[in-house]
């Protein structure tokens, strides 16, 4: 698995860009310089990400959002799992 996060990701399960096991890794997203922790969904290469407006939520129940445009970064916040695993008496 490559160490950088893809181009475009998603939280909602519906999404085609959504993906489990990258987001159990943790995504650090910061826009316009400023880190955020409340993006549903982002794309690096477009630069915008999408945010919640409040507990707004639509006809569906599913959350409003709204497009913001500016430069994106994203991050893992934590190695894949294979990585962090190891023989405990090796190390020791």
């Amino acid at each position: 698995m490559s160490d950088t996060p893809p181009d475009r990701l998603s939280v909602n399960p519906k999404s085609p860009y959504f993906d489990q096991t990258l987001l159990q890794r943790g995504i650090g997203i910061r826009f316009k310089g400023v880190e955020r922790r409340d993006v549903e969904e982002y794309c690096i290469s477009e630069s915008w990400i999408r945010v919640q407006v409040g507990k707004t939520m639509d006809r569906k129940g599913n959350p409003l959002t709204i497009k913001l445009s500016g430069p994106v970064e994203a991050w893992f916040e934590s190695a894949p799992a294979d990585e962090g695993e190891g023989d405990p008496e090796a190390e020791a």
